[in-house]
């Protein structure tokens, strides 16, 4: 059995990740999502156990003494992480995994995971990306600065990826990442 692949989908709030890769899993069922945890509180609409695990902070710190992430960071005050075992068992058994993950987890994946194929996601511009988070209408002003100044930091880090692709147009955005993904390539 050929073994799976790690692919890891990374960009500042509101570039537009979420969306992409909701995009990319209908037309691709194959890609196993690995489900984060997170001690943040769920937005409206959101589903444990659907786009997040949500846990305490005591649980989730727990979970990293226990070794239980293969990457975890911390993010406009709450943490974030990929549980180990569900990923391992997906790449051993052949299938790709695909994970949204911060800038400060993709950088531990790297260590952890080589051979993965990383993917950055750029906004268009600055301006633009404070646009789509104000839209989104779910932080208050003093978040939004947090994520505009965390976003600057990991737009300049974009360049650590093996791709980057603007997200200026949905589907263009979209078919860059298909054509990464599948094509056959040494990454």
């Amino acid at each position: 059995m050929q073994a799976g692949r790690l692919i890891v989908l990374t960009g500042p709030s509101g570039v537009g990740k979420g969306t992409l890769l909701k995009m990319l899993l209908q037309r691709h069922p194959e890609l196993y999502l690995s489900i984060s945890a997170t001690t943040r509180q769920p937005r409206h609409g959101e589903v444990n156990g659907k786009h997040y695990h949500f846990v305490s902070r005591q649980e989730f710190e727990q979970m990293v003494t226990q070794g239980e992430f293969i990457e975890w960071a911390q993010y406009a005050g709450n943490y974030y992480g990929t549980p180990r075992s569900a990923v391992e068992q997906q790449i051993k058994q052949g299938h790709w995994a695909i994970l949204e993950i911060e800038l400060q987890g993709a950088r531990l994946l790297k260590k952890t995971f080589p051979a993965a194929l990383r993917i950055f996601i750029l906004p268009p511009s600055v301006a633009e990306l404070e646009d789509r988070i104000r839209r989104r209408a779910q932080d208050s002003n003093e978040a939004i600065a947090k994520r505009l100044a965390s976003a600057k930091t990991e737009i300049a880090a974009a360049d650590e990826f093996d791709i980057q692709i603007v997200n200026d147009d949905l589907e263009k955005a979209l078919k860059d990442i298909e054509s990464t993904i599948f094509a056959p390539t040494n990454y």
